[in-house]
């Protein structure tokens, strides 16, 4: 009986064995070659996104009228809810269906996904918690306003709210684990927009208590430890109040909204960290935190406070270790300017929600993302609802980011590309000023206006939207795509002419050369241009001359 035993415990080991060596290996974020990048299958990828409607998900007849809608767009990645409503609908008992809709429809259409946990918040509010907790107010407690009113948002500080999300999304990631053998889903965002609003913190007596009690070591000693890296704002506030450490949070940061914020950031990035802590101890995808961002002039309390904003990274990265990333839902026009501070070095950027402008203008920030920022993916929200002949549009631009993606991957951080894309004011106004970029022995410059005429005064605004990007190939050779563009060049003590333009696409990474650009079409040898309204790959090989 022994022997059998043993025999049957060696075929299972073996079988396990062969069942592991078969598996795809786990998608996971890498530094290469200067750059955080996404590896799905073993290789880098990049998410050419689309993030469904809030509601699209919760339907598969639904979801069929999408998947070919988004197919013609040349979407690799969909990012769909998991809705805590939808997956617990009664305590304790799971049901993956919509979860298992999504992973199937993906698989069909040759698509990747990335699943957003709607649980505890989505957007500040707590409206995908399922009915038994809403209804539950006694044993799940809410966040309450200074007058005591109740709000519809799980308090971040009872510990029966916790327990009670954090044991569904363990089962969502162990459900992952155990029945998507293909990898499709790559990535987890975990809760949505968190933060409180109307007022910057809960004011519960479990929130007020928390306030009034001194700091946790575990944050003033991260502070004090990185004090010379921290955000402005944070560093100087917690140097005016004497670097306390062991006293509330007024005495810490002074009597205020902004500490009123801090506290909202340590306690719900607290929270949400221990939801992903307990996920990922499951199965280890890589996990992010999104951030709604701020309008200029708002205070605390009047945008969702206290989520993963530039600010309140310190916080965030105190509270929270076993998330990988932040990313910012940009939906104002000055995209570049918060994308930069989202794209910090030794971090995966990831820009998961955009919108609001058209799509041209998206098209061109995703390729200044992925060339200058080195982003791991760009997803624009509700592309379901796009017009048809917006829809056309991004997907254009997305089938030529598909074919460049191989390039891009391989030039992300190593300091031979460089991405394109004029500034935007909050108020939409575009600093159309020329841009300038060396790459080897050769200056680019990029403009956005048409060079005056003879007889003109004044250059014209170029049409459209203005972007693109510059990869060096060779000592002498460059490969520029765009819309909106007028590229010239130079290398310094000599002049630099074209020895030959060529128009083309990629076909499964390999280069097909179309036209040969000359005569008119680069002035007479002096520039290239990038018409508005689509999106040219140019190759172009130069020299030098006196």
């Amino acid at each position: 009986m022994a022997a059998i035993r043993l025999t049957i415990a060696a075929a299972f080991a073996a079988s396990l064995a062969v069942g592991l060596a078969a598996a795809k290996p786990l998608p996971q974020l890498r530094l290469a070659h200067g750059a955080v990048q996404l590896f799905v299958d073993g290789k880098p990828f990049l998410v050419r996104g689309a993030e469904l409607e809030n509601s699209s998900a919760s339907s598969a007849a639904f979801l069929a009228t999408v998947w070919p809608r988004l197919a013609a767009m040349h979407v690799n990645t969909v990012l769909a809810p998991a809705y805590w409503e939808l997956i617990e609908p009664q305590e304790g008992k799971f049901d993956f269906r919509s979860v298992d809709a999504l992973i199937a429809g993906a698989r069909r259409h040759g698509m990747r996904l990335v699943l957003l946990w709607f649980g505890s918040w989505k957007n500040s509010m707590s409206s995908y918690a399922p009915g038994w907790v809403k209804r539950d107010e006694p044993r799940f407690a809410r966040a309450r306003r200074s007058d005591g009113e109740g709000l519809e948002i799980l308090s971040a500080f009872s510990s029966v709210n916790l327990e009670a999300d954090a044991r569904a999304f363990a089962a969502l990631m162990r459900h992952l684990r155990d029945t998507d053998s293909a990898r499709t889903a790559i990535m987890v965002q975990v809760e949505n927009e968190v933060g409180m609003i109307p007022e910057a913190r809960d004011h519960s007596a479990a929130a007020d208590a928390a306030f009034a009690a001194p700091l946790p070591a575990a944050l003033t000693d991260d502070l004090t430890k990185h004090l010379d890296t921290l955000a402005p704002a944070l560093k100087a506030t917690f140097e005016a109040h004497g670097l306390k450490v062991g006293a509330s949070w007024a005495a810490t940061f002074g009597e205020n909204p902004s500490t009123d914020e801090l506290f909202t950031a340590w306690s719900e990035a607290r929270y949400a960290g221990e939801v992903a802590a307990r996920g990922k101890a499951i199965y280890p995808l890589p996990l992010y935190a999104n951030a709604a961002l701020v309008r200029p002039g708002k205070l605390p309390g009047q945008y969702p406070s206290g989520g993963p904003l530039p600010h309140l990274f310190d916080v965030w990265h105190a509270a929270a270790p076993a998330l990988d990333f932040f990313a910012p839902d940009i939906y104002f026009p000055n995209f570049v300017a918060w994308a930069k501070q989202y794209a910090a070095p030794g971090r995966a950027f990831f820009v998961p929600e955009t919108g609001r402008v058209n799509a041209d203008e998206m098209a061109a920030n995703a390729f200044y993302a992925f060339a200058q920022l080195n982003a791991i993916g760009f997803s624009p929200y509700a592309p379901e609802h796009l017009s048809s002949d917006e829809a056309g549009t991004f997907g254009e631009a997305y089938e030529v980011l598909g074919e460049l993606s191989p390039l891009i991957l391989a030039a992300q951080g190593s300091g031979k590309m460089v991405g394109i894309r004029p500034p935007v004011a909050f108020d939409g106004v575009a600093d159309l000023d020329a841009q300038r970029f060396t790459l080897g022995d050769y200056v680019f410059d990029v403009h956005f206006k048409e060079p005056p005429s003879i007889g003109a005064k004044q250059e014209t605004s170029l049409p459209g939207a203005h972007g693109g990007l510059i990869v060096q190939l060779a000592p002498d050779e460059f490969l520029l795509a765009g819309t909106g563009m007028i590229v010239d060049f130079a290398t310094p003590g000599a002049r630099a002419g074209i020895d030959g333009v060529w128009e083309g696409r990629f076909a499964n990474g390999k280069w097909m050369a179309g036209r040969l650009l000359n005569g008119d079409d680069t002035n007479q040898g002096r520039y290239l241009r990038f018409p508005s309204g689509r999106f040219t790959i140019l190759k172009i090989k130069l020299y030098r001359y006196r």
